[in-house]
This record gives structure tokens, sequence and C-alpha cells, in this order.
């Protein structure tokens, strides 16, 4: 029998909406804290509305980004509903929240206010800017951190306009990513010293903290890196080509060593001679030759037998998957990355599992995202207390 989840006994308060923030608490969530995702009473997340509608009148987005939340609605700007809230806030680990900087401040509910009801108290706060800076009280969304952030510019083809980089909602996983780190490292603290403090995140800082050397290489040289489609600057060939069968794959190539195995594999180790593309810099100087011979190589037969030729050579490849191909493919099915569940709202749902796998205490998918104040009356009655006639009194106010 495994142990406790990792994060079993930590509570956490979601009161923020569409992704970043509540990103972080789905990964908390995922690992065993309780997670209560707290909803203005009239209006709900606009995350329930965003995505593929279903008949259970929430999207498919909602069903998998708030699953093993509970969910309560709360008017923090109601005098009765802020008071409930401070009394879950006293009772409570972390808080997670993504509005404009200032909104919490404006509302009587500043991290430091809270602080002083619980001492503890971690604050996530994710916002477009961050907390500082001469931006910080601007809306944005993640296509404009991609912009932003440097990340737009880099993606597309040389001749092109710049691209969508993959999802449009990157900037808002990564930040919910880097959030939940920064809960984590703020609740170590807290453990060591009885503070909490904030975690201040902007989200275009999330996708600028993953563009390698970019910085280093514009400070020391001047460089400024352009959009070269699937390929980069330092390694050739390192990028997509297309099969006789008309599929895409990847292919790695980052060091000579892997360069000598490729040329094996394509059936022509004189590439590797010292007056031909031996050496990184050798490459380099003739890019579009070498991108060229794969190109022919890989036109001339299937992804399998590319594959096949490839694994033989210990060449790093793989193919270039839609949503179609990875439902089919074992490695997924192997690794159980496709979680199937029966909600009780919305029917069978198939969901993306948990990042990381733990061993011993690993991830658990216990229910999809839940209708709107599902557990409101639950939270109340467990958490603060109140009986049956207390929580319609709220309710008559409007403070739920």
């Amino acid at each position: 029998m495994s142990d406790a989840p990792p994060l079993a006994g930590v509570k956490v308060l979601d009161i923020a909406t569409f992704l970043a923030a509540p990103f972080a608490g789905t990964i908390l969530a995922d690992f065993g804290a309780t997670v209560l995702k707290i909803e203005h009473p009239k209006l709900g997340d606009p995350m329930r509305a965003f995505g593929t509608p279903t008949g259970c009148g929430d999207t498919l987005a909602w069903l998998s980004e708030a699953r093993n939340k509970q969910c309560m609605t709360l008017d923090l700007r109601h005098p009765q509903g802020a008071e409930i809230f401070r009394r879950l806030v006293a009772q409570s680990d972390v808080l997670l929240e993504n509005f404009r900087p200032g909104t919490l401040e404006n509302w009587g509910l500043s991290p430091d206010s809270l602080r002083q009801i619980n001492p503890r108290l971690v604050v996530l706060r994710v916002s477009a800017y961050g907390q500082t800076g001469p931006k910080r009280g601007l809306p944005g969304f993640a296509r404009v951190a991609h912009g932003f952030g440097g990340l737009s510019y880099l993606a597309g083809e040389p001749d092109g306009r710049p691209v969508v980089p993959g999802s449009t909602s990157l900037a808002d996983y990564l930040s919910g990513l880097w959030g939940a780190v920064g809960v984590l490292l703020a609740l170590r603290v807290a453990e060591r010293t009885g503070r909490g403090q904030d975690v201040d995140i902007g989200l275009y800082e999330s996708v600028f903290r993953l563009l390698d050397e970019i910085a280093p290489a514009y400070a020391r040289t001047g460089f400024v890196r352009e959009r070269m489609g699937a390929d980069v600057p330092t390694v050739v060939p390192h990028g997509h080509w297309q099969t006789a069968d008309g599929r895409w794959v990847a292919i790695a190539c980052t060091s000579d060593k892997i360069f000598a195995r490729l040329a094996k594999a394509m059936g022509k180790p004189e590439l590797t001679r010292p007056d031909r593309f031996a050496t990184t810099a050798q490459r380099l100087a003739a890019r579009g030759e070498v991108k060229g011979l794969v190109a022919n190589w890989a036109a001339g037969m299937s992804m399998e037998q590319l594959g096949a030729a490839c694994d033989a050579a210990g060449v790093p490849w793989g193919p270039i998957n839609s949503i179609a191909d990875i439902f089919e493919d074992p490695q997924f099915m192997a690794r159980g990355n496709l979680v199937r569940i029966l909600d009780e709202r919305a029917g069978e749902l198939v969901l993306p599992a948990a990042v990381p796998r733990l061993t011993g205490t690993p991830a658990a998918l216990r229910h999809a995202g839940r209708a709107r104040g599902a557990d409101t009356d639950q939270v109340l009655g467990n958490w603060l207390g109140l009986l049956a006639d207390e929580i319609g009194a709220l309710r008559r106010a409007g403070a739920i």
C-alpha cells in the first residue's frame, strides 16, 4: 500500500480565473493537495465557457483543467463574503490569484493583510507583467506574452510572419508550472521559518526563461536570432523532414558523433571525411547542402523504414504526431499518458495524465472539473462549522 499523497494536508484556495494560476492548483491537486476553487456566485470562472462545449454546461477544457478541485461560490467584494474568505485563509496554506496587480489590495484583501491572519500563507500572484515595473497594471494573455517574451519572434519560417508557437496557451501552462514550483519552494521556507511570502510571476517571464542562449549570445556578440523554421542556429541537420508516405519526422543531430551515425544510416559514410562534413562548423557552413542530402534520403523511404534505419544506427528521431497519432501510439499507452474516466456529469472523458511520474506516491485523477458551487455547503460546514440556516442566510444575502 502506498504512502499518503505528497501534498496531503496542504490546503489551497484558488480564486484565480482562466488558466495560468489555476493550472498551478491543478498540479498541486493532482498530487494530493486539497484545492478549493472559489468562484463568483453568478459569473463563475470564464474558463467554464472556454473550449469545446459539452452537454453538462462546462467545456472539455474546464473538465480537464479544473479536475481534482472542490468548487464553491463566494463574492469576495461582498462584506460577508470577504469575511468568510478571511476565515478560509486562516485555515489554508496557499492562495492562488491572477487578477491585475492592485485588485486584491482594492478589495481590502492584500497578501500582507491576509498574512496578519495567517503568517504562513503563501500567495501565488500571476499577471501579465508581474507586480512591478512600468507595465504592471496592463492586461495580457498568453498570446501577448509569447510576443513580449521573445518566443513568437522565433516561431515561423525565415521569410514568413511570426506564428503561434504550438499551443496558444503555452505561457499560461508554463506560468502555472513555474507557479507550482514557486509554491513548493515557499512552502518549504514556511515550514522552516513559519513565514509565508508571495510568488510573483509575469506571463512573459515564463517563456523568456526558456529561450536557451539568446540573451547571453546577444549581450556578448550582438547576435539577434531570427526565425529559422525547424532549424536551429548552432547545429545541422537538426529539424523536420517528410518521408515518402507523407509523414513528417524529427531528427536530432546535435554532435559530430551523431552525424557520423546518421551518415551511416543514410549509406553515405563518406560524408564524415575531413574534407566534407565531419565537424559542426563544416556542416553549418554548408547548411543548405547538408539539409538537402537528408531531405532526399528521407523522401526515398517510408517513415517506418526511416525509423528502422535510425534506430539501427542509434540516431535520435521521432514521428511528428497529430493527436490522432498519439491516441494510437503504444508508448503513450504503455505510460498511461491518456486516462479514461467516467464523469458523473459529462460521461466518458479522456484526460492527459499528471506529470511528473512518482513511483512511490503517484498522482491520482479523482474527478473531472466540478459544477459551479458544487461543494459550497460542504466546505462551509466542514471547514468553518456553519449550520444549514447560516449557509442559507449567506446565500440569500448574495455572499455565496
